[in-house]
């Protein structure tokens, strides 16, 4: 079977379980779906799962950050000046942290924060969806790995 008719498969199947439980168990589907794609786009493995989970995680508190500054902020200077400055600063301080090198995929803690801004605030359900959408990225690509090298007979 072609890998991309096996890739296909699997993570159809696997798409389908995470939309069909994270409604079950109110989980943000769309949160963990960016888990899963940051899980793949920091390179996959055991690599790419905790530098997805990290930098995801160092994004929502960013996110987090970026909010209560900008209220901060808006007091003195405004509400458009004061969210200006609070995102220069968090945008800043995310690109900054990838000078350690376990925070260093930029784009899971801009996909963290802004996962915190669509989600309307919600640390603790950003958080939970995208760390098990991190888990399924895994489960999709060992899945994948072993129907791909399966002999059938």
């Amino acid at each position: 079977m072609s890998s991309w008719i096996i890739i296909g498969i699997v993570t159809g199947i696997l798409s389908g379980i995470w939309a069909m439980l994270s409604l079950n168990i109110g989980l943000v589907t769309f949160a963990g779906f960016l888990g899963w794609s940051s899980f793949f786009a920091a390179g996959g493995g055991t690599k790419g799962l905790k530098s997805a989970l990290i930098t995801n995680f160092t994004g929502v508190i960013w996110g987090f950050l970026m909010v209560q500054m900008s209220n901060f902020f808006a007091v003195f200077l405004g509400e458009t000046i004061g969210l200006g400055l609070s995102v220069a600063i968090g945008a800043c301080g995310m690109s900054m942290q990838s000078r350690f090198k376990w925070l260093g995929f930029i784009p899971g803690a801009f996909i963290g924060a802004n996962t915190y801004f669509a989600t309307g605030l919600n640390f603790g359900g950003s958080v939970a969806a995208m760390i098990v959408g991190g888990l399924f990225g895994y489960v999709n690509e060992k899945s994948v790995n072993w129907a791909a090298h399966r002999k059938v007979s």
